[in-house]
This record gives C-alpha cells, sequence and structure tokens, in this order.
C-alpha cells in the first residue's frame, strides 16, 4: 500500500494502479524508456493494472515480463468500461493516470487521477477530470515514489 496524507485534498491509501497504455505507457504501441522499471517498483507495493483497447496490438509483448495485470477491454464503450473497472476495485484504493478521452472517468472518479500529455497530447475533457496534469508518465510514477512532491502539488 501506498499511504499518503495530502492535508486541504485526502488521504490516499493506495492498493492499485491503474494505468492507460496506449499515449501513457506506450507511443505508437511501443513502451517508453524507463517505465518497465519503475512498474516493477510499484508492483512491490501495490497491484499494477493496465487498461488498454491495444489499438497497436502491442501490449501484451511490451510487457510481458513485467509484474502487471494486462486487460484488453473491447473499442467500443471504453469510458464506462475503464470506469467500471476503476469501481470493481474499489475508488478510493486507485490512482489512475491516463491521457485519451476514454481516460476521463477513471480519472474523474479514482482516488487520485493524473493526466498525462506527453508526444500524443491529451484530452481537454480528460485534463478537466484529473486532480493532477503532467508532461510524462515518468513525472506521474514518480509523483507516488516522491510524496512530498504530490503533497507540494494537490494540498490546500
Amino acid at each position: 500500500m501506498i499511504d499518503i496524507n495530502i492535508p486541504g485534498f485526502k488521504h490516499l491509501k493506495i492498493h492499485h494502479l491503474v494505468l492507460d497504455y496506449n499515449g501513457t505507457l506506450a507511443i505508437d504501441g511501443l513502451l517508453l524508456d524507463g517505465v518497465a522499471r519503475r512498474l516493477r517498483t510499484f508492483s512491490q507495493k501495490i497491484q499494477v493494472h493496465i487498461v488498454t483497447a491495444d489499438t497497436f496490438g502491442l501490449v501484451k509483448a511490451q510487457i510481458e515480463d513485467l509484474p502487471v495485470k494486462v486487460t484488453i477491454l473491447p473499442s467500443e464503450g471504453l469510458i464506462e468500461a475503464k470506469r467500471d473497472y476503476v469501481f470493481k476495485l474499489g475508488l478510493e484504493s486507485v490512482v489512475a493516470i491516463g491521457n485519451g478521452r476514454n481516460d476521463s472517468a477513471m480519472l474523474k472518479d479514482a482516488a487520485l487521477g493524473i493526466a498525462v500529455i506527453q508526444r500524443e497530447g491529451a484530452a481537454v475533457e480528460t485534463l478537466l477530470s484529473a486532480d493532477l496534469v503532467v508532461n510524462h508518465i515518468l513525472d506521474a510514477l514518480d509523483f507516488l515514489n516522491q510524496p512530498n512532491r504530490l503533497i507540494a502539488a494537490l494540498r490546500a
């Protein structure tokens, strides 16, 4: 578990990290440098989930050696499917990270929603649904490893 008390925001007790794949962990289906190492570190503290429509069909090959749970969802109804996935885990125990429009509801409903922009950009609806917006996935993951950064960004 990751336990972070953010004054004026929330006391987070995180058991699950739910991540979009394309545009968040990968560009054009290929995992970004540095992501695998950080996901291995997180998997020792919390359960790591990747939820994706797998647009490029590469997710399983790209993360086959990582201790994460991958769920490939149908392309239709993706917004609701990702939100429902987070709901089943327990909203209060989830950090969700994504960039696409189909990530907006899971970011809004999770205990902590982080939008990433990166080279693929981010949907405005997703940015507005997030608690925090960062430029790169490594920044988002480092926030969770360095709680004081998260506290500084979100405290009231």
